[in-house]
């Protein structure tokens, strides 16, 4: 039970990250920061990501991860956070933290480019990629850094269709979406 602990600690700036988004998508953020990524642009006449993914989202969760990260590498000095850390966090740079919120962020956007492509519109439940597509996408980039072992990588997994509904639901709660899941 201590590894499904040990793997959400791990993983909290992937799951900060993933969840900034929804916030910077409803707050008042105005310019550029408030366009969609894709530019508007389409392939075949389908957009790229969609209205939902935004500069504001994308530069929000991942700065939201590195602050995570941050707290992490400060709370490394206590005894009880090192032994629930599956890294040495004072010894892992910054650039962990960046690689990982940004590789979270970069896997929704790359579901989302499939989504779209086999005819799921923005917001329609794509179970399990919805749940899943960040987890996949921090993993990969943080793979120059570090290599999860098998076991946490499949608890992570398992957990982030909790944490996405839990998430959405909040969100669904405080108003920030339209649909719980």
């Amino acid at each position: 039970m201590f590894i499904v602990l040990q793997a959400i600690y791990f993983f909290l700036p992937a799951y900060v990250a993933n969840m900034i988004p929804v916030i910077c998508g409803t707050a008042s953020v105005s310019g550029r920061l408030s366009q969609p990524i894709d530019g508007y642009h389409s392939i075949h006449g389908v957009r790229i990501f969609g209205n939902s993914k935004t500069w504001a989202g994308l530069i929000g969760g991942t700065l939201g991860g590195m602050i995570v990260f941050i707290i992490q590498q400060e709370l490394y000095r206590f005894s009880f956070f090192q032994s629930l850390s599956l890294i040495h966090y004072s010894t892992q740079s910054l650039l962990f933290g960046l690689f990982m919120a940004l590789g979270a962020l970069c896997g929704d956007l790359a579901k989302s480019f499939v989504k779209r492509r086999v005819g799921k519109a923005s917001g329609e439940s794509w179970f399990p990629f919805d749940q899943v597509d960040y987890v996949l996408g921090a993993f990969v980039f943080i793979i120059p850094f570090y290599v999860p072992s098998a076991l946490v990588f499949i608890v992570l997994l398992l957990v982030a269709p909790l944490f996405h509904y839990a998430a959405n639901y909040l969100a669904f709660v405080l108003g920030l979406k339209k649909v719980w899941w």
